[in-house]
């Protein structure tokens, strides 16, 4: 059965008024200083509501201080009918419902305190503090089944001796030692918060835990360490007793592990991973018994990617199933066989809920940021509508796009055209190249503080977004073909690419440009040095200009040999020089604009400095930039970082692509803020 929800979009869209129609304009970086969307979802228990936030961040061009993303609580309990359940000042994530249904809980902190546990009544009245730990933020909680406690993982302890040392000076930073482990609490909840917790021994680095429906037992996702190479390499998934905190069994998966769920009647998981340690990403979905451990594969090799799962009362399972730059609902019966799948259509699914067999859904389109939907009577019903101003905007069409490589490969993306259509003779393109690259880009919004989109298409651009060799989506196949293959075939599939758009008349040969963030940011510098003949203009961001290098600064050492390089940097030391886009410079003709955050510890800053420093040594007449954000790590989270990262971006495009001109001037070093007067 395919159910696809254009019909219900295109009533939305047709309530916005004939005037604003009329007025339609382009999107600006402006606007996307503005954008919301919902940001996480829970279903009551007895499906009748569903709490979510919205997440936005502060509007610097209205005059707002600079921030991160803000989460403010709502209460939907239908189409266009939600409130606010918080005031403005309260940004509340991890919500959940009590197994009654009668509160949502959130974490948050309360000014100078840790964050902790709040609940807010569904009937009404004032939040409070239902759990904390002293000393110590709460990184995440879930309720016992009868809601008499609730479990909390909390940080480490508070080391006043080392806090003492370092008032007086001794603050010296060990590398990957003297790692601070998260602490289980049980805490009561009652009338006055729970004073003393009991502590819970668990198992090295936890980071996610559920409770199962017994109330004794819980799953745990724990690593040997903190470090990120360690939950890539080294995660799984512990049943713990709850009682003493002796681990029961663990699940021996080989890869990454991701989503988990414990069924309604406690004797299976539902559980996300890699097939094996090379597989570049958690997108099969695996059914486990947890009585003995044993788990099997649903969709193994298949085509897809499995995103997001949860049980529905009645013990099937609901699952997000990306098909390549598509995305379906496919419910599974308790054996893991498939019961019944549901395309998503206009919309592109990201994550679902469930509760009292509602199945709450959280998705995009081509014109809207993620809303909140529900699966109701064959259809996704959407149930909010935020950024209604998007009526304003004169959209360029979006639509999928297959292509040939020269291998033979079918690779596919996403385009978005230009607004009004292609012009005679081919746009200015731009390739937005995802990360990873075990990612993949979808058929839903694709516009974004990094990502051109419809901004982009506003100023007559073309963009596409491909799915290259290394992405999901496509199956376990598909995205190992990068492994060991560093540049060849994943970014021939960029020129590929832009061929096949000159050739169907949608890109001008002489104007087409390459931004990435990551290993898209590696591919836009492979672009702007051996394939600089190819591009006309490059913004790379966080990106990996030495191979060598960058294994001895990256804190994903072996994330990099297991399922990227398959070698180490000694094995073949000529071979990672010559994938590496600083050995390639001598060719760089491509105006390139590189930005990176000080903090970044995935691909270090110092790999911008290298591609800058080797450009503007050796190739001093070809016009390069890097642009430094204080504060920000492997991707800007303030929201001054993002606009003026737009705004760069999009005048490097005009400078340089738009134009065709290589030779042309650099731009002022300083972008043109839109920034009203703070009132305040």
């Amino acid at each position: 059965m395919i159910l696809r929800a254009a019909t219900t979009a295109a009533t939305l869209l047709a309530t916005a008024s004939l005037a604003a129609q009329a007025q339609a304009r382009p999107m600006t970086p402006e606007d996307v200083a503005k954008l919301e969307s919902v940001g996480t979802i829970a279903v009551s228990p007895d499906g009748s509501r569903v709490a979510y936030t919205t997440a936005s961040l502060p509007d610097v061009t209205e005059g707002e201080d600079n921030g991160s993303t803000s989460l403010r609580l709502s209460m939907a309990y239908g189409p266009n009918n939600a409130r606010e359940f918080l005031p403005d000042d309260i940004s509340a994530s991890s919500i959940a419902f009590s197994p009654d249904g009668r509160m949502v809980s959130f974490v948050w902190a309360d000014e100078d305190e840790d964050r902790a546990v709040w609940g807010i009544p569904v009937d009404g009245g004032a939040q409070r503090k239902l759990a904390a730990v002293d000393g110590a933020d709460v990184r995440a909680y879930a309720w016992a089944p009868d809601g008499s406690r609730i479990w909390l993982l909390a940080g480490a302890e508070e080391d006043t001796a080392r806090e003492k040392e370092a008032k007086a000076g001794f603050n010296a930073i060990v590398y990957e030692e003297e790692a601070r482990l998260n602490r289980l609490f049980a805490a009561n909840v009652g009338g006055e918060v729970d004073a003393d917790p009991r502590a819970v021994t668990i198992p090295g680095y936890v980071s996610a835990f559920r409770v199962a429906p017994n109330g004794r037992t819980a799953v745990v996702d724990s690593a040997p360490t903190p470090q990120i190479d360690d939950a890539y390499t080294s995660k799984r998934a512990h049943v713990l007793d709850l009682t003493n905190g002796r681990v029961l069994r663990v699940i021996e998966t080989p890869g990454k592990l991701g989503d988990i769920e414990v069924s309604p009647d406690g004797r299976q998981l539902s559980m996300i991973a890699g097939v094996d340690m090379n597989d570049p990403a958690d997108t099969t979905l695996h059914l486990v018994d947890l009585a003995s451990g044993q788990y099997r594969a649903l969709n193994a090799g298949a085509p897809e990617a499995a995103v997001d799962a949860a049980w529905l009362a009645d013990g099937r399972l609901a699952a997000v199933i990306h098909k390549g730059a598509e995305s379906a609902l496919r419910m599974y019966n308790a054996d893991g066989s498939v019961a019944e799948e549901h395309e998503g259509g206009d919309l592109l699914l990201s994550s679902l809920e469930t509760g009292g067999g509602t199945i709450a859904v959280e998705a995009s389109s081509a014109r809207h940021p993620t809303e909140l939907f529900v699966w109701s009577n064959g259809a996704f019903q959407r149930w909010t509508t935020h950024n209604p101003w998007l009526s304003e905007i004169d959209f360029g069409n979006q639509r999928t796009m297959t292509f040939t490589a020269r291998d033979g490969q079918q690779v596919e993306g996403v385009l978005i055209e230009p607004v009004g259509g292609v012009p005679r003779g081919g746009a200015p393109l731009i390739l937005d190249v995802h990360g990873g690259p075990e990612a993949h880009e979808s058929d839903g919004w694709n516009t974004s503080y990094s990502g051109p989109g419809q901004v982009a298409a506003g100023q007559g651009y073309a963009v596409f977004l491909p799915n290259y060799r290394g992405s999901t989506g496509y199956g376990t196949a598909f995205s190992k073909q990068h492994t060991g293959n560093y540049t060849d075939p994943e970014f021939t599939d960029l020129v590929d690419a832009k061929r096949a758009l000159v050739e169907a008349g949608i890109a001008d040969a002489d104007r087409v440009g390459v931004t990435g963030g990551s290993y898209g940011g590696y591919a836009t510098a492979w672009s702007s040095t051996a394939l600089s003949d190819e591009f006309a203009a490059g913004v790379m961001f966080v990106g990996i200009s030495n191979q060598i290098s960058k294994f001895g600064t990256t804190d994903i050492p072996y994330e990099m040999y297991n399922v990227h390089s398959g070698k180490w940097p000694w094995d073949d030391w000529q071979g990672m020089l010559e994938v590496s886009p600083i050995y390639h410079v001598d060719k760089a003709n491509t105006p390139l604009l590189i930005l990176h955050g000080e903090e970044d510890t995935r691909v270090s800053p110092s790999q911008s400095y290298e591609l800058y420093r080797s450009m503007k040594v050796r190739k001093p007449d070809v016009p390069v930039r890097l642009v430094l954000y204080p504060g920000e790590g492997h991707g800007n989270q303030k929201a001054a970082a993002r606009y003026d990262y737009n705004l760069r971006m999009m005048r490097w495009f005009d400078t340089y692509l738009k134009t065709g001109d290589r030779d042309a001037e650099m731009p002022s070093p300083r972008p043109t803020l839109e920034i009203a007067e703070d009132e305040g």
